[in-house]
């Protein structure tokens, strides 16, 4: 099994970087940047509902299948907005020893 790494987010983020500039017509990541913010929304809106119905329909391997589809559609609107999986990760380390409680009341000052 592949193991999943910030190298392996990284490489995705820079293919996301170079399709961006590739033809709509032969990309399907430039396709969706060239409809829009709506269009990656919508992609981002169906893989998340894609994931809850895998979830409670009890098929793990297909969560998994649904979730990298979700995260690889979060990447695309995380570049739409020149954002990266380096950010959400450095977010992530940011609240390391931190209780949820607390980083959620944090977000309210």
């Amino acid at each position: 099994m592949a193991e999943m790494s910030k190298d392996t987010l990284a490489e995705l983020t820079e293919v996301l970087a170079q399709r961006r500039a590739a033809d709509p017509d032969k990309s399907y990541v430039a396709k969706l940047y060239s409809k829009g913010q709506d269009a990656i929304l919508k992609k981002v809106g169906e893989e998340a509902t894609e994931v809850v119905m895998a979830s409670k329909d009890q098929m793990p391997d297909q969560v998994v299948y649904e979730v990298a589809d979700l995260w690889f559609h979060s990447m695309v609107l995380l570049a739409w907005h020149g954002k990266s999986s380096q950010d959400v990760l450095a977010e992530l380390q940011r609240r390391f020893g931190l209780s949820g409680l607390e980083e959620k009341a944090s977000r309210k000052s």
